[in-house]
């Protein structure tokens, strides 16, 4: 699956090169994508069991490994900034696959290891994680009691809603003045392209056809 995605971005991205879209555009564009992936897989891990294992761990870590490989070997466009979007998931897989958890202190793990996570995900992927592989146990019972109390003491702030799961950000990754500021390549040349069928001879598209 993860060579399987990597080839649809791969085509994307070629489609974008060959169409010519401005970089900004292109940069945005990938960071929804990348951010998307983080939400879809992130969720995952915290509702579903099966996924939330040391195993599967390793498999999203050398997926993402791969993904991170494709962008530093297709370089430009600022996708290596989209990267940052994955964030959520990295540090989550990465706490899976840490060796001796019940040896790592509160402040290791809310601070060296998963910085971004919130209290209340971390407490989830706590819980719901279990060892298929070598048979390992969750952070020590005194961690998960300081996430408890803090998450209690969140509830006491009027807190309550807070939800563990990321939010899906389905809207359009780029605004008019973004595409108004963008600028043609230099080299780029209107006439090497085909126009479509429905452009040619509509008066709407004639400064395409100047």
């Amino acid at each position: 699956p993860w060579n399987e995605m990597i080839s649809v971005l791969q085509t994307l991205l070629e489609s974008l090169r060959a169409a010519h879209l401005p970089s900004l555009l292109m940069k945005r564009l990938f960071s929804q994508t990348f951010a998307f992936i983080n939400v879809y897989l992130f969720n995952a891990l915290l509702l579903r069991k099966e996924c939330c294992s040391f195993s599967n761990g390793e498999y999203v870590k050398t997926g993402l490994a791969q993904l991170e490989a494709w962008v530093l070997a297709a370089k430009g466009e600022g996708l290596v900034i989209a990267l940052d979007e994955l964030r959520f998931l990295r540090q989550a897989v990465t706490f899976l696959v840490i060796h001796q958890k019940p040896k790592k202190s509160f402040d290791e793990i809310t601070h060296d290891l998963c910085p971004t996570l919130s209290i209340q995900q971390l407490y989830r992927i706590s819980n719901m994680y279990w060892d298929d592989k070598y048979g390992t146990e969750s952070v020590n019972p005194d961690v998960l009691s300081q996430m408890k109390r803090l998450m209690a003491q969140d509830n006491a702030g009027g807190e309550a809603g807070i939800a563990f799961l990321l939010d899906d950000d389905s809207s359009i990754p780029f605004t008019v003045d973004d595409i108004a500021g963008t600028t043609l390549p230099r080299t780029f040349n209107r006439g090497t392209l085909a126009l479509p069928e429905a452009v040619i001879g509509n008066p709407s598209f004639a400064y395409l056809q100047a």
